[in-house]
């Protein structure tokens, strides 16, 4: 049975991590819209010159102009076994577009809460010297390099506040649309990810 995945998560929630493991184990295409948008400005297709043009002008490409790309990547051949779709869809108009493309979706959601996440990113490292992330270090120095470990500026927690506020504007009203569904599928973030990939496989193979 294909799996047609929608993975949902806030930043710092472990999505980016979940996407590479959810796509090795069940062979699926990871399909982000930055990859899509950017593929089709480099593959100079119709679409993609829209899109070059649009965002030439400064404008924003457009909930239909975003679907129609999707569209045309989900009716390639390596997408026969389901797909893993991250970043798509945004807003509700999307996830509407997306309805009409396929109707057995399954909605992942990576659930962790507002102020632990910003302690797990507020406690985030990177070092200067070999770009290595420690998590919840108080070290000064890299462990593996003796590099300088310095917080980034995005992971603040007022910078990161702000980024979640942003993120629950769009993912809100997409929550509440997919959690009524039967397909909609919710694991807790905060766990470490290995059982947080325990977690998804086994929620995912029951679906199967």
């Amino acid at each position: 049975m294909a799996l047609h995945i929608v993975l949902i998560g806030p930043p710092g929630s472990g999505k980016g991590t979940q996407a590479v493991r959810l796509a090795r184990r069940y062979r699926l295409p990871h399909i982000s819209t930055g990859d899509i948008l950017r593929q089709a400005v480099r593959d100079d297709t119709p679409l993609g010159r829209e899109v070059a043009a649009t965002i030439a002008g400064g404008g924003l490409v457009s909930d239909e102009l975003i679907a129609n790309l999707v569209s045309d990547r989900l009716a390639r051949a390596d997408t026969a076994p389901g797909f893993l779709l991250d970043g798509f869809p945004r807003t509700l108009t999307q996830a509407h577009l997306l309805d009409r493309l396929r109707s057995d979706l399954l909605v992942v959601h990576i659930a962790a809460s507002n102020e632990e996440i910003v302690k797990r990113l507020s406690s985030r490292r990177i070092c200067q010297s070999c770009s290595l992330t420690q998590s919840g270090s108080q070290a000064d120095d890299c462990p593996y390099c003796g590099g300088l470990l310095i917080r980034r500026e995005d992971d603040e927690p007022e910078t990161v506040r702000k980024r979640l506020a942003t993120y629950a504007a769009l993912a809100e009203p997409l929550l509440a649309l997919y959690s009524a569904r039967p397909g909609y599928i919710a694991v807790n973030g905060l766990q470490s990810p290995d059982q947080v990939t325990a977690d998804l496989f086994a929620a995912l193979d029951a679906r199967r």
